[in-house]
């Protein structure tokens, strides 16, 4: 069927508003919707399902626990618009996309977050800025953001390598270790290493375990489920008894409000050998989107959190008792930073 622009309509658009800001509306809002639809194709399990093996509607209700198949059917067809899913009532199976989704953990990691928490973030903050109720994207997220902070891991793990070659440490110790990504990767740039991670969500300490294991060095490493402010409370002990050449904070920072960083930042240091290095890598407080998007996400959590900048980090490493090095931008464009500080 031909199809006809009408020319007198085209006009009225034209001179209606603000053409840029409506198209651009339009796409944000298509790129918003398929965000949602990913995370809601994996939240009801479609793709996970569809990745065991290609099944009608009817078998993947059974799959899945769905109990309205037409509504269903009607979900799985607007997968298939996006991309996600090929087929029909009687057949459906992953498309590309889909099998990108389930087959690269950040993909799907960064779907469930950015699905998740990070914009429910705005559709909840009303009662958050009207001060009825905290957020606790923190305490109940911490397995989805070990696996987001992957997306950084080759920018972090480039400078441990450099960090480790110039002086290779003995013993490390990372604190919120989350999946365990950079302390692999420091004990495998450091073979006669030994190294130590601490976490206080379950969640992340598992996946350390798991990454260590997986990559063979099990053997030399330890990952210890704890608050670190509690280990470090009293006179340190058990794996953390004997001190470490090299200490790492890789995005922990922030987790803690302001007043509490320079006492934990003199609590790991007082942990480290004469000489020993307090690396420090941190989202910090830019005028870019993602930075203020987080600095405010943070703000909206229980306790009083914020990004912090290069400068205030640099300050209070000084006053833990450190000397720290001038800050370093890992990826260009983006608010990640590091600061090395020995003792």
């Amino acid at each position: 069927m031909s199809r006809l622009i009408n020319p007198r309509a085209l006009v009225q658009l034209l001179r209606a508003g603000d053409l840029r800001a409506r198209w651009r509306a339009t796409q944000d809002g298509q790129a918003a919707l398929r965000l949602q639809v990913v995370a809601a194709a994996l939240g009801t399990g479609v793709l996970d399902a569809l990745a065991r093996a290609p099944a009608g509607t009817a078998e993947l209700a059974r799959r899945t626990g769905a109990t309205d198949t037409d509504l269903l059917e009607a979900f799985l067809r607007v997968t298939a618009a996006v991309g996600l899913v090929a087929g029909d009532g009687d057949r459906w199976r992953l498309d590309r996309a889909g099998r990108a989704v389930v087959g690269d953990d950040l993909v799907r990691a960064s779907y469930e977050g950015f699905g998740g928490f990070h914009t429910d973030l705005y559709r909840g903050l009303r009662p958050v800025l009207a001060g009825e109720w905290r957020r606790r994207d923190l305490a109940e997220q911490g397995e989805v953001i070990a696996r987001m902070a992957a997306g950084f891991d080759a920018f972090v793990h480039d400078l441990l390598v450099r960090t480790v070659t110039r002086r290779p440490p003995r013993r490390v110790l990372d604190v919120g270790c989350g999946a365990g990504l950079q302390l692999a990767g420091v004990l495998e740039a450091a073979p006669g290493a030994t190294g130590v991670g601490v976490d206080v969500d379950a969640g992340a300490a598992a996946l350390a375990r798991r990454t260590l294991r997986e990559r063979g060095l099990a053997g030399r490493a330890s990952v210890e489920e704890v608050d670190v402010r509690t280990a470090l409370g009293g006179e340190p002990g058990g794996a953390l008894a004997e001190p470490f050449d090299l200490a790492l904070l890789a995005n922990v920072v922030y987790y803690l409000p302001p007043p509490e960083r320079v006492p934990l930042l003199r609590a790991v240091a007082g942990l480290l050998t004469p000489g020993g290095t307090l690396l420090v890598v941190t989202t910090a407080a830019v005028p870019q989107l993602f930075s203020r998007h987080l600095d405010l996400l943070l703000r909206a959590q229980e306790g009083d959190l914020q990004l912090p900048d290069a400068g205030s980090l640099v300050r209070q490493l000084t006053e833990a008792g450190l000397h720290p090095e001038q800050p370093r931008t890992l990826v260009p464009g983006a608010p990640l930073i590091a600061v090395a500080a020995t003792r």
